[in-house]
């Protein structure tokens, strides 16, 4: 029998401190190749702020955080490489279009020729065509929402990270990112989902890990919080 593949993303003891406030008190997380895993929690609960440490733009203040194999610490730019980081706000460059936002990461990331293809799949799919060359500062939250979810997954990252993707996004936005998420896992990816709305993390996700205070209080199966008996297990986990 082969052996269990090694997590591409591996947490151990994660504590982040902001002066004298605890923002992640001491989160263990593996995520595998090809799942995805949903962080689940009230505002303030950490999920960002995880998130952030796992795409190398927080770092950590205590434990051990390794993403694809690199420390966070001492390979942040490894890190960032290997990663596709939606953030839960910003991200985008107000005066540039969607076409320059995706030229530029090609660039940065020395993506091979026919990046064309894949930004103009994305685009489409996530009905940003008709905006391709509109300045994202006039996008609606909506369409601000969609197109971070694209530039994280445009380069087809071994790591995928999307903070409250859902957040304000309509349904075919919804379904859009659901595909995404199926994508990544189908290609080998890990995907980490963090989002407040459990409906849509049992939906895109086969793992969950329901924070509180900073702290994980449950990790479990998406399928054990659906429906209304996972829904009042969710609420007595927050309580």
């Amino acid at each position: 029998m082969s052996a269990a593949p090694c997590p591409a993303v591996d947490v151990s003891g994660l504590r982040v401190r902001f002066g004298s406030v605890e923002a992640v008190a001491g989160i263990d997380l593996r995520v595998a190749p090809g799942t995805a895993t949903a962080l689940l929690g009230r505002n303030g609960a950490g999920k960002s702020t995880t998130m952030r440490v796992l795409a190398g733009v927080v770092p950590p203040t205590e434990g051990r955080v390794l993403v694809a194999g690199h420390d966070v610490r001492t390979e942040t730019l490894a890190v960032r490489h290997e990663t596709g980081y939606c953030p839960d706000v910003g991200g985008l460059v107000p005066r540039a279009t969607p076409w320059e936002h995706l030229q530029l990461s090609a660039r940065l990331r020395r993506m091979p020729a026919g990046w064309q293809d894949r930004a103009r799949e994305l685009l489409d799919r996530f009905e940003l065509g008709g905006a391709r060359n509109r300045v994202t500062a006039g996008f609606s939250h909506g369409m601000g929402r969609r197109m971070s979810v694209v530039l994280a997954a445009f380069h087809r990252p071994p790591v995928l990270l999307l903070d409250e993707p859902f957040d304000g996004v309509d349904p075919l936005g919804v379904e859009a990112t659901l595909e995404v998420v199926a994508d990544a896992r189908a290609a080998g990816a890990a995907v980490l989902v963090s989002t407040h709305l459990r409906e849509l993390a049992v939906e895109a996700c086969q793992q969950a890990v329901v924070l509180r205070g900073g702290a994980a209080v449950a990790r479990t199966s998406a399928a054990d919080l659906a429906g209304e008996d996972g829904a009042g297990a969710y609420r007595a986990l927050l309580d």
